[in-house]
């Protein structure tokens, strides 16, 4: 693994910081790609001092300029992607859990994050992937956004009512699911994963499960060999329900 090189998006801290942290242990040279520069830097010391090989890209997937110039850096210093995780991701709290009051600007702000975002970034970095002997793409979804825990009433997921970070991640999954057919019969492999409900920002820390925990299911997705799977939602311990 000592010649990957992995991007990943929102990475300066929770469950991009880990999925990072984890390639790291694999050998894989990690862009910890941030908005913030002081953030993105920091959480690159913070992966040095452990050992790891870390460097940070300035990356907004809401902006296309510093998406372009991010693949263009990636690109003048390494010549090529080999593993893409798209984990940026946001709440937007406006939007509340009475759908029938639910602003549409918030939901359309969760979107240009959790959705557009993602194609965004996915398209700027294809032609580096494509010179990859492995190119992997891994987004990071939510359980929240399979149909079976939406429509279950045996799943803790089935009172949710909120309309748009629900709805932003079952179009993340519909978008892996594209790209995998887009990418068939080549050595792409393109996954979703569902890291759980995890304590980060995005939900005040609530969750019960860890980071790190939530990290496990992207790592294991962006290190598969040729034999692994494509166009999956894949959790800790296996395939996740659509």
């Amino acid at each position: 693994m000592t010649d990957k090189i992995a991007l990943i998006t929102g990475a300066n801290k929770g469950i991009g910081l880990e999925i990072a942290r984890g390639l790291g242990k694999a050998g894989v040279t990690v862009l910890v790609g941030a908005r913030s520069p002081e953030r993105g830097e920091a959480a690159v010391g913070t992966l040095r001092a452990e050992g790891h090989k870390a460097e940070f890209v300035r990356i907004d997937v809401t902006d296309a300029e510093t998406i372009a110039a991010a693949a263009q850096v990636v690109e003048e210093v390494h010549g090529r992607l080999d593993i893409l995780v798209n984990n940026a991701a946001v709440l937007n709290r406006q939007e509340g859990w009475v759908v029938t009051e639910t602003p549409v600007a918030a939901v359309r702000d969760t979107y240009e994050t959790n959705v557009f975002g993602v194609i965004a970034v996915t398209n700027a970095f294809v032609p580096l992937l494509e010179r990859s002997a492995e190119p992997r793409i891994v987004n990071v979804s939510s359980e929240v956004g399979s149909f079976e825990m939406m429509t279950n009433p045996d799943s803790p997921y089935y009172m949710l009512k909120g309309v748009g970070y629900q709805a932003s991640k079952a179009a993340l999954n519909a978008v892996t699911i594209a790209y995998s057919k887009h990418f068939a019969g080549t050595a792409f492999k393109v996954n979703a994963v569902n890291p759980g409900y995890c304590a980060t920002d995005l939900n005040g820390h609530a969750g019960h499960r860890t980071p790190e925990q939530g990290s496990r299911a992207a790592i294991r997705m962006a290190l598969i060999g040729a034999d692994g799977p494509t166009g999956t939602f894949e959790s800790e311990e296996g395939p996740h329900p659509w």
